[in-house]
């Protein structure tokens, strides 16, 4: 390789990667649209057909964007509340499964544990199980769920 080559060689690499830094920073100040997040509520279970106290897996179904999505929750009834349970942990958002035997909420993926009040017990998940709003209208239970459209 003779000097004249070498020299285009190199000038070729500086203006190759000049290129790709100006692309990067033109994305970086452009950067794609995101979606916003939908709030839909979304039937649960008509409010005389919740079990009677405890801890249970309620499945629902809706349709977005002609998708139909089919998911659940646990929702915690005592006296005196109702609290409904996202079934994703906190750690990396496998699905989660409740242990009736031991009382307590397990992710299979990594090991995780929760309480009955969704506080973390065991494992790697840095925080409680998000509790998910909820409204009761006419003897109904909607769960609110917010997702990208």
């Amino acid at each position: 390789m003779n000097r004249r080559s070498f020299l285009k060689r190199v000038i070729k690499s500086f203006f190759t990667l000049i290129t790709f830094c100006i692309s990067i920073f033109v994305i970086y100040l452009y950067p794609p649209k995101i979606k916003e997040k939908k709030t839909f509520h979304i039937f649960l279970s008509d409010e005389e057909n919740l079990h009677k106290m405890g801890i249970k897996k309620y499945n629902y179904s809706f349709s977005i964007s002609n998708k139909i999505i089919n998911s659940f929750v646990f929702l915690k009834k005592t006296e005196d509340e109702i609290v409904v349970f996202s079934p994703y942990c906190t750690h990396l958002g496998c699905l989660i499964k409740w242990n009736s035997i031991s009382n307590e909420f397990i992710c299979s993926c990594h090991g995780g544990k929760f309480d009955k009040d969704g506080k973390v017990i065991a494992g790697p998940p840095p925080t409680p199980l998000e509790r998910l709003p909820y409204q009761i209208k006419n003897g109904k239970i909607y769960i609110e769920i917010k997702t990208y459209e």
